[in-house]
């Protein structure tokens, strides 16, 4: 207390040294140097990696990097959402249902494992793959490799565990259901996707979640895992040879299993205006969407570029408009989704109720504005040199250098993919931007989704001159 109180004496007469000192002249603050040049970003150099199949299927891909005595193991399994059929989130029970025991251990097994290691064993699913992941120190990357293997080999599925997972799936389905961003995305996705396809399902209902039993929880399991849908990264520090030998003899004996579920979605774009009614809410949830360059086409990477600039970083210019210069919105931003042979462009916000349809006028006139006219140079290699900057910064740890190569990987593409980006990236042209903008953002092609008070915004949407000729259709996600 002492000591707290006399830093807090002195940091109050500093403060009042500060007050009573002269400003400094005008002179001298302005003989600061300038700031110096921004340098042009380096490509991105992919350390040396040896990538394999064992017989039965199963890909390997092993990456020695860093310095730091840490190692990171991430196995993919090409089994998630789009392998459900209509039993939405099965995908998702199981793979909480994998660390509740396996190979006769129990969860608190499993942790106390990967604790010894340094780590904490993670599990999630998404619409494509279910992944199990471990960062250990770097002694223990051959123990790793083993509990990650026999938690997806020879998982208990215990029944003592299933109705707690079951509680915690309606929860969690709770909570999404009572926001307006997860109704906007389930009134998108059904929109765009169509719900006979997966990805138009994103949430499953109560009544589903509910029937599921042991047997549908295992049957997944069993249809949907093994080692022809199965890839293991392993990167950081590690015995090569050592670890070779260890994954054949823990992954060799895993059954094949199917080869990998391709699912193409017929996509269903605009013109379209999706609106759903929260009354009295003081924010308008905004999904705004177009088809976008599918990852590994000739577009791809100057959409990106474009993407950026556009509204995909924070001093993109949608986001310098409504969030800074009219304080529509606190956190607007765009990105790509990208799926095996398509993707897709899309526009998020919470504006304020009031200003609904001004904040709408402003994100379609920047789309315009920069289909009019292509952005200044200084402007596009700025964002350009954020974005490979970026790039470069996220594949500077193991994990986030695993998940670049498992990316690459899933959507096939080329080898050198990693190494080619930032020179693609630096390589995009201004009116580049300009004419991806005009082919790739037509506004009368927009799949629009506005969940708030339609009392006070409907009409809002409607005065705007991009909408007068489009349906308004009211529509209820959940």
């Amino acid at each position: 207390m002492i000591r707290r109180a006399l830093a807090a004496a002195f940091a109050a007469a500093l403060a009042t040294l500060a007050l009573l000192a002269p400003a400094a002249p005008t002179a001298a603050q302005d003989a600061f140097p300038a700031q110096p040049a921004i340098g042009t970003p380096k490509p991105f150099a992919v350390p040396a990696s040896e990538s394999y199949r064992l017989p039965n299927g199963m890909q390997v891909t092993l990456i020695p990097y860093g310095k730091v005595p840490k190692a990171t193991v991430s196995l993919r399994i090409y089994a998630g959402a789009l392998n459900e059929g209509e039993n939405s989130w099965l995908s998702t029970f199981t793979g909480q249902m994998l660390r509740e025991g396996a190979a006769g251990r129990s969860a608190a097994d499993i942790a106390e494992a990967a604790a010894g290691m340094g780590g904490n064993l993670g599990i999630g699913s998404d619409e494509h793959e279910t992944t199990l992941g471990l960062s250990v120190l770097a002694a223990n990357a051959g123990d790793a490799v083993r509990l990650v293997g026999e938690v997806a080999q020879r998982p208990d599925f215990p029944a003592s565990e299933l109705d707690r997972i079951r509680q915690n799936l309606l929860r969690a389905l709770a909570v999404a259901k009572s926001q307006p961003q997860p109704a906007a995305d389930a009134a998108l996705a059904a929109a765009y996707y169509g719900t006979a396809h997966p990805y138009g399902r994103p949430y499953a209902t109560e009544a589903q979640i509910t029937g599921y039993s042991l047997d549908d929880v295992r049957g997944f399991y069993q249809q949907n895992f093994g080692a022809r849908r199965a890839r293991l990264y392993v990167a950081g520090q590690f015995d090569r040879d050592a670890i070779k030998t260890i994954i054949e003899q823990v992954y060799g004996g895993w059954a094949a299993g199917p080869e990998r579920l391709r699912l193409p979605p017929q996509p269903q774009p605009g013109p379209k205006v999706l609106l759903v009614n929260r009354p009295g809410a003081s924010q308008s949830t905004v999904r705004l969407a177009f088809p976008a360059p599918a990852a590994g086409d000739a577009s791809d990477i100057p959409f990106r570029v474009t993407n950026a600039l556009l509204g995909g970083s924070f001093t993109s210019r949608i986001t310098t408009n409504i969030r800074e210069d009219k304080g529509y919105t606190y956190s607007p931003g765009s990105g790509i989704g990208h799926n095996p042979g398509q993707a897709m462009w899309t526009f998020d916000a919470d504006v304020t109720t009031d200003v609904t349809g001004a904040a709408l006028k402003e994100v379609f006139g920047e789309i315009r504005r920069l289909q009019n006219e292509a952005p200044p140079q200084d402007e596009a290699a700025g964002i350009q040199s954020w974005l490979a900057g970026t790039f470069i910064l996220q594949n500077a740890s193991p994990g986030g250098l695993i998940g670049s190569l498992a990316t690459r990987d899933f959507h096939g593409l080329p080898a050198n993919w990693l190494e080619s980006y930032v020179p693609s990236v630096l390589a995009v042209r201004a009116p580049d931007i300009q004419q991806l903008t005009r082919e790739t953002l037509p506004l009368d092609k927009m799949t629009l989704v506005v969940v708030g008070d339609l009392a006070k915004v409907e009409r809002q949407l409607k005065a705007l001159p991009e909408l007068r000729n489009v349906r308004f259709r009211r529509v209820t996600p959940f």
